[in-house]
């Protein structure tokens, strides 16, 4: 597994998020599906959610990948498996970590907008999210049709005004736009949010340099 797709993985998880809004449907455990593109390829993201857990999945190339958050973004482990090469690994982050990849992230102010549109079956308003950092800004669309439970990520779109349906991921400095496809309230298979007993645990230092290293 090469450094990229480490950090696409990690910027996805740290900029996704889920928050509490005033909504018609309430989803209290479930699967959002949502489209992406990370080195050029589309992905079709799983990210499982409940209210203290979230667990994000994905495939790339031979390897299914898998991030672990808990609800307040304190604890992360990301699950490498590649069958083909006999890889089971699970690259626990220190809260140190996760803290300075936090850090990176951008810190909005959000500017609601008079735009309207459907995404994907959800009535969603734009947003203009305007990094105070950097100044860049940001045509984010979110939707009051739902509600979910505020888990995992940075919550950087805590303050938007509803559930992000199309939005940015952020990771060293580049950005990505993301679109939820689905959200499904359905049962979270067992065992969802932790690891394997048979994948082995390294640093994320160690996970950075599988496979050609680096970022």
């Amino acid at each position: 597994m090469k450094g990229k797709l480490f950090t696409a993985a990690l910027g996805l998880v740290l900029s996704a998020t889920a928050m509490n809004a005033s909504a018609q449907k309430v989803y209290k455990e479930g699967v959002i599906t949502i489209g992406a593109s990370m080195q050029g390829q589309s992905v079709d993201i799983k990210s499982y959610f409940r209210a203290d857990s979230s667990a994000t999945a994905f495939n790339a190339g031979p390897a299914s990948i898998k991030v672990l958050t808990d609800k307040d973004a304190k604890s992360m482990a990301i699950l490498v498996d590649v069958p083909v090469a006999s890889i089971k690994k699970a690259a626990i982050a220190t809260p140190a970590e996760v803290e300075e990849e936090q850090a990176k992230l951008p810190v909005f102010d959000f500017t609601p907008g008079t735009e309207k549109k459907v995404i994907n079956g959800f009535n969603c308003k734009k947003v203009v999210a305007k990094d105070i950092k950097s100044g860049k800004t940001y045509d984010i669309w979110v939707t009051n049709d739902v509600t979910i439970p505020q888990t995992g990520g940075s919550k950087i779109y805590a303050k938007a005004g509803g559930v992000p349906i199309q939005y940015s991921t952020f990771q060293n400095g580049q950005s990505a736009e993301v679109t939820v496809k689905s959200i499904v309230e359905q049962k979270v298979p067992a065992g969802t949010f932790a690891i394997p007993s048979d994948f082995e645990k390294i640093s994320l230092d160690d996970l950075k340099s599988m496979g050609g290293g680096g970022n």
